[in-house]
Formats: C-alpha cells, sequence, structure tokens
C-alpha cells in the first residue's frame, strides 16, 4: 500500500478535528476584510492534516453553495492570517499550514440520492429485496 492511500492515523484525526473546531471560533469571533467574503457564511466540514501535522486541507463550502470558487480563493488569500489566529488558539508544536479546499460532499451525496431514486434503479431495488 502506498503512502498516498494510506489511511489517516488517529493522531491525525484528532490534529484535524482540532483544527477545525479552533478554525470555526476563530471565524465566528473574526470579520475577515476581503470584499470577496463580505456576508458570507462558511461551512467547515473536515480538516486533513499531513502525517507530519505542518499542513491541512480544510473543506469548506460557503452556505446555499454560491460563488463557491470565489470564496476559497478568497479564503486562500486569508490563509496566512487565519494561520496566525489559529496558532493562538491551539496546542500544537506546530500550527500547519491551512489550504482551502471546496467540499463536494454534498454534490455526491446529492447525486447518489438521484440515481437511487430513479424509476429503473428503484426497480431493481425492490427485485433484489422480493427475491
Amino acid at each position: 500500500m502506498s503512502k498516498k492511500n494510506k489511511a489517516p492515523t488517529q493522531r491525525q484525526l484528532r490534529a484535524g478535528e482540532l483544527v477545525r473546531h479552533a478554525l470555526v471560533d476563530v471565524l465566528a469571533r473574526e470579520e475577515l476584510r476581503d470584499p470577496d467574503l463580505k456576508g458570507t457564511v462558511l461551512t467547515i466540514t473536515e480538516v486533513r492534516c499531513s502525517p507530519d501535522l505542518r499542513h491541512a486541507n480544510v473543506f469548506c463550502i460557503p452556505l446555499g453553495g454560491k460563488e463557491t470558487p470565489t470564496v476559497i480563493k478568497a479564503m486562500n488569500r486569508c490563509s496566512a492570517f487565519l494561520r496566525g489566529r489559529l496558532g493562538r488558539e491551539i496546542d500544537m508544536k506546530f500550527t500547519p499550514k491551512l489550504v482551502f479546499e471546496a467540499d463536494n460532499s454534498f454534490d455526491t451525496a446529492s447525486h447518489i440520492s438521484e440515481l437511487l431514486h430513479r424509476p429503473d434503479v428503484a426497480r431493481d431495488l425492490t427485485q433484489d429485496e422480493d427475491g
């Protein structure tokens, strides 16, 4: 199994949740000056830390999913500021470098739900249950 396909360790998962909670607190208190973020409510769904905990990918989406690419670019512009604030909130040896990415899991779940509700798929599912 290659290192890229390796499941995250318990340490990485704990650090990711710690960073996610602290980042949510920072975003709730701080007013970001970027004009693309004015009035934007952001949902941070997951933070994945690298094995050395120096890098973190932050998966987020604006409420309603509107203008996602613009918001993600703006969040990446603010990442150094947020990293500084995050360093005061968390008790880790290193504050991870933040890279913001769009979270497409909601779109994927919606697509799968649509597929499962199609008449031909629903028919196949009911035949499996009966037979």
